[in-house]
């Protein structure tokens, strides 16, 4: 009995390559962008996701209209998985020789933050456990002034849409955002909640407006997002953010005909110095690599 059950055990093992791609759903909530950013059609990705479902015997998945969720045995899948997963890639990184350490000042606009930098730094530390990514968020603008000052060694940037001669890693587009319900033709002047003068949403808001002929006023101006859109949530000003970053709760106004169209921005990467060092090579490779699939 204890030979017939040795292979039978071994044989529903936990595969990483199941739990790799498993994580990825999970994180995504689709089959179909999971497939494209792990590189499989959407056809060999479920049946994966069959394979991991015999093994542990347990629905993962519940599908619905918007995508799939988590079932319970899902949820709990998933903590083990991240854990087996994170030990898996420092071993490796480790054994291989390709673990690398340091420490890299990394700059990023607040809207980007929230958004892909969980998945961004989970990864990055997965391979290489020993680095360490101090993060400074500002706008564009200020993160600019800090690279020139020394004081960030990279730093992910938005610039205009027709920017010429820039690696694009990304492109967004700026979206009129309001809290749900809001209607913009009933205010005169408009107002609105954004970020300092001198930065891509600010000066497109502006701009648009004045050639629409709409009057407005800056009802707030800040830095974070987070100050920005709590005025939004209040009912009390329109913002203007990339619409990655529209929380589920907001509502995006673009369409609306007291609102003019908005230009889109592009996302990039600008080192501090001509000849960065090694880990901050590698770190930027890595986001060329991982944020288009975002």
């Amino acid at each position: 009995m204890e030979a017939r059950n040795g292979p039978y055990i071994l044989s529903l093992s936990l595969e990483i390559d199941l739990l790799r791609s498993f994580i990825v759903i999970a994180e995504v909530r689709a089959l179909s962008r999971a497939a494209s950013r792990i590189g499989r059609t959407q056809s060999a990705l479920s049946q994966q996701m069959k394979r991991l479902e015999e093994i542990v015997d347990q629905p993962l998945f519940q599908r619905t209209g918007r995508g799939v969720v988590l079932t319970n045995p899902g949820e709990r899948l998933l903590i083990h998985a991240q854990r087996i997963l994170r030990l898996h890639d420092e071993a490796m990184a480790d054994l291989s020789g390709k673990s690398l350490s340091g420490t890299i000042r990394f700059g990023c606009p607040d809207d980007y933050a929230a958004v892909f930098l969980p998945h961004l730094l989970r990864q990055f530390s997965s391979q290489h456990p020993r680095a360490l990514v101090e993060v400074i968020c500002a706008p564009t603008p200020r993160l600019l002034e800090q690279l020139e000052r020394h004081a960030l060694d990279l730093a992910l940037i938005s610039l205009p849409e027709d920017t010429p001669n820039v690696d694009i890693i990304r492109r967004e587009s700026l979206v009129w955002v309001g809290y749900p319900g809001l209607d913009p033709a009933h205010f005169d002047p408009l107002p609105l909640a954004l970020s300092d003068p001198d930065t891509l949403d600010h000066v497109a808001a502006c701009e648009a407006l004045q050639r629409a002929g709409t009057a407005y006023r800056i009802a707030y101006a800040s830095s974070s997002l987070a100050g920005l859109t709590a005025l939004v949530r209040s009912g009390q000003a329109v913002a203007v953010i990339t619409q990655t970053a529209v929380a589920p709760d907001l509502a995006i106004l673009n369409g609306d005909p007291a609102l003019p169209p908005l230009p889109g921005v592009v996302i990039t990467l600008k080192f501090e110095r001509e000849r960065p060092a090694h880990l901050t090579t590698v770190f930027a490779e890595h986001i060329r690599q991982t944020l288009p699939l975002l």
